[in-house]
């Protein structure tokens, strides 16, 4: 065997009594990233990387080949004025434009000509009920601090901002442009130390006057991890505010009518509180308020009531639960004879659209959709009409928006992505297999036709916060497939495939039923002759990222090689760090001996095991990510280099100013070049 010359690492002595139990923590002091020693041993993991990645430039070519089909947004209309996003194959970002009532198309925001370095990004929008001003939020280097602007759409001037602790805040604009609520963290002077990223306030803002004089609407002496929601009817007569506490799978819900109580005081109804569901409302423009809930209705329905009566008591069921498939989304069609709704469900994360009485709810027929694929962005017109606008992408379509007209009941293309691009022929199949507990779980398997007999295969999967892996088109799954590899998706417990069960059935106590989800996949793709051990990759990032990494630490010879990307690894001490205290609604924490339990029976960093052959492993992470601090991937990789007994790399890519989400399309380029040329590497795929 011949080992890689890791760089050295100390291991510490470190260790905590958490309730009795001792955690040993060798790699704490890989925590700082400020220590020299870690930025030495940071240095020299990059060195590591140059040599002993070896980089083909087919991936890389073939991927941003692929982008080049630009990208296409969902249509949002503001009265006769459009707004929507477009990336043409040359640009870095996409670019926010709108189409003026006289058909003139204009660029309002396009993050390049903010910032040439590529290092801005627009995070959100919202333009006000008329389409007059527009906000927005940017932020720079991957950090997502979010920094709130208002702009004039007709001049393209900017108005007022930036306004600062904005990060994830919704805006909902009072009628006229005026003024708007909005949501934004209290000061850092004004919070313990260390908890600067949460206690998230909603607040009544009137434009063009410093945010020091906003009136405080809700949120003082509620939960430090609040995530809040908030939004305006149409006719600005119905104020919605919804508490989250982190990412649990469940809201706090009022209303207030504006009519009978003023915008800075705001006299908040309760719809419900500590109730286990997630509920929320739409104001339609016959008087009545739609609810959408999957309160008794795990995958989802709608029902209606009187907006001054919003309690569950006097709900009606308009659309109910679908035993078979989630419902995800609805758009209402009233300038008809008979009006309608749309209502868009997942089968078993295939995507269709039902066309239903807007009265009875009775099913009247369906939405004609391209293929079998996913749909976003259901949307119609605030003002109501016949038309609905929603995404569609699949495998091999690029993103399109696809326009429905009610009166014919016809779907024809409304836009496609700007650029031209020649998709490789694949074969997409979906298979069930059966997990340890015998639970059927389903499976995409993207190959070429014309190949057959084990090929070299990554398996990918995510398993958490009720997030569906959907169809998509992905440039780096057609560049692995036409190499002549095999693309997996499993849909684990975790996600939202089969509603609100199947994320519960992946949460808490219940987390191993992923992992041993994603070891079935393995083992039903190895059985069936897709592949074998030898040639079997699995990639995942953030809670992905935790799912490979307790994957290799838990069956490490039945993986070939694991990408691990922005991942959750020391699940002991991850509410410490970034976001991580928003998810022990989703993982359970460790101050709580029986959540502790939880944690360390499958924590990565604290499985692994001296004189393991382990999987070749990457490790890819972004320095400026403040969702999930890179340390996890630091101290993993640290620990793996120490106890690798095997001649299988164990890699650190560690990128400097990117982040967790969106980034300039040459850095997602580069980043899926490097992950699928060490797959290759790894499984045996000829490139």
């Amino acid at each position: 065997m011949t080992r890689l010359p890791y760089p050295p690492a100390h291991r510490g002595d470190t260790s905590d009594d958490l309730h009795g139990t001792v955690v040993p923590d060798p790699y704490r002091w890989l925590e700082d990233p400020d220590d020299p020693a870690t930025k030495e041993w940071l240095n020299s993991q990059d060195e590591l990387l140059k040599a002993t990645l070896h980089r083909s430039p087919r991936f890389k070519e073939r991927i941003a080949e692929l982008l080049r089909s630009g990208s296409i947004g969902t249509p949002v209309w503001r009265g006769e004025r459009r707004f929507f996003t477009r990336r043409t194959p040359e640009q870095e970002h996409a670019v926010l434009y709108t189409v003026d009532p006289g058909g003139e198309e204009r660029a309002l925001i396009d993050p390049m000509a903010l910032d040439p370095s590529g290092l801005t990004t627009l995070d959100s929008w919202q333009p006000d009920k008329e389409g007059r001003l527009l906000a927005y939020q940017i932020s720079v280097g991957g950090d997502e601090e979010s920094m709130l602007y208002v702009m004039d759409v007709a001049s393209g001037e900017r108005v007022e901002g930036p306004i600062d602790r904005c990060r994830y805040s919704p805006v909902a604009w009072l009628p006229g442009g005026e003024s708007y609520y909005y949501v934004r963290r209290l000061a850092p002077g004004q919070v313990p130390e260390g908890e600067e990223q949460f206690h998230r306030r909603v607040y009544l803002h009137r434009v063009g006057a410093s945010p020091d004089d906003d009136v405080m609407i809700f949120g003082a002496d509620r939960e430090k991890t609040n995530y809040y929601g908030v939004s305006v009817s149409r006719d600005g007569r119905w104020l919605t505010i919804s508490a989250s506490r982190g990412t649990a799978p469940r809201n706090d819900l009022w209303v207030a009518d504006l009519a009978a109580s003023p915008a800075g005081q705001p006299e908040l109804i309760s719809v419900q509180q500590d109730v286990d569901a997630q509920t929320a409302l739409f104001f339609g423009r016959d008087g009545r308020l739609y609810v959408y809930s999957d309160r008794d209705a795990p995958r989802g329905k709608v029902c209606v009531t009187d907006p001054a009566e919003p309690g569950f008591e006097s709900w009606r069921e308009l659309i109910p639960e679908d035993p078979e498939a989630v419902l995800s989304d609805f758009a209402i069609l009233d300038a008809l004879d008979r009006p309608v709704m749309l209502v868009a469900w997942t089968r078993h994360a295939i995507s269709e659209i039902t066309v239903h009485d807007l009265v009875t709810g009775e099913r009247i027929g369906e939405v004609p959709t391209p293929g079998l694929g996913t749909i976003g962005g259901l949307i119609e017109r605030p003002e109501g009409g016949h038309e609905a606008w929603f995404g569609y992408a699949d495998n091999t379509t690029p993103a399109t928006i696809q326009h429905y007209d009610a009166r014919t009941g016809e779907t024809t293309l409304w836009a496609a992505s700007p650029g031209a691009v020649e998709v490789p022929p694949v074969r997409t199949e979906q298979v069930t297999y059966r997990s340890a507990d015998g639970t059927e779980v389903h499976m995409l398997v993207i190959s070429r036709p014309d190949l057959t007999g084990p090929r070299p295969t990554i398996l990918y999967g995510y398993g958490g916060f009720g997030i569906a892996m959907t169809p998509g088109y992905s440039a780096s799954i057609l560049s692995w497939v036409e190499a002549g590899g095999v693309y997996a998706i499993a849909q684990l417990r975790g996600g939202g495939e089969q509603g609100e069960e199947w994320h519960r059935a992946g949460m808490l106590a219940n987390k191993q039923n992923v992992f041993d989800d994603l070891h079935a996949a393995a083992e039903h793709l190895i059985a069936t002759g897709v592949t074998g051990s030898e040639m079997l990759g699995i990639s995942g990032g953030s809670n992905g990222g935790l799912l490979v990494g307790a994957a290799l630490t838990q069956r490490p010879e039945l993986y070939a090689a694991v990408v691990c990307s922005a991942p959750l690894l020391d699940m002991v001490r991850y509410e410490k760090f970034g976001l991580g205290a928003t998810w022990n609604v989703e993982y359970g924490s460790a101050d709580v001996p029986e959540e502790l339990g939880w944690l360390l029976s499958y924590s990565p960093y604290h499985h692994v095991r001296e004189g393991v052959s382990y999987p070749a492993t990457l490790f890819t992470v972004f320095q400026s990510d403040t969702r999930v601090h890179p340390l996890h991937a630091w101290k993993m990789c640290a620990a793996l280099q120490h106890a690798q007994a095997a001649d299988r790399p164990i890699l650190l890519r560690n990128e400097m100013e990117v982040g967790h989400g969106a980034r300039a399309v040459s850095r997602s380029v580069d980043l899926a070049a490097d992950q699928l040329t060490f797959l290759a590497e790894h499984t045996g795929l000829a490139i």
